[in-house]
């Protein structure tokens, strides 16, 4: 009985922690709060769930910014062909707390002069 309830005690621990560190990648705890502005050139799109991912040129610097879900990014209007590798993208969105990490999560999305609202309900 008592190697049952450590096993327990282990799994437990090990689930928590799983999903504590999901949590905080996924949602917005990680970032600021505040926004930034980014334009840049896309390097790389790895589109999909549970969100995408590109990676931008902005003056030299590859920044990754994280993009919707699939369905979030077609509801904004938003194509797979949209993120083109050289296409010229502005993000506005909200940067990881640790600057060093070059990462920010996307509200809103600009190509071509076009806005694509992601997260309507955050600024």
């Amino acid at each position: 009985m008592r190697r049952l309830g450590i096993s327990l005690l282990v799994f437990f621990v090990v689930a928590v922690g799983f999903v504590d560190t999901a949590v905080a990648h996924h949602g917005w705890a990680w970032t600021t709060g505040g926004n930034i502005d980014l334009t840049g050139a896309i390097k790389s799109a790895e589109l999909g769930n549970p969100h995408g991912v590109l990676k931008i040129d902005v003056n030299g610097e590859e920044w990754t910014v994280e993009v919707g879900q699939p369905w979030r990014n077609e509801r904004a209007g938003l194509k797979p062909g949209d993120f083109s590798k050289g296409v010229t993208i502005r993000i506005v969105g909200e940067p990881s707390a640790n600057i060093n990490d070059r990462r920010v999560k996307a509200e809103r999305v600009y190509i071509g002069g076009r806005e694509y609202i992601l997260y309507s309900g955050r600024d």
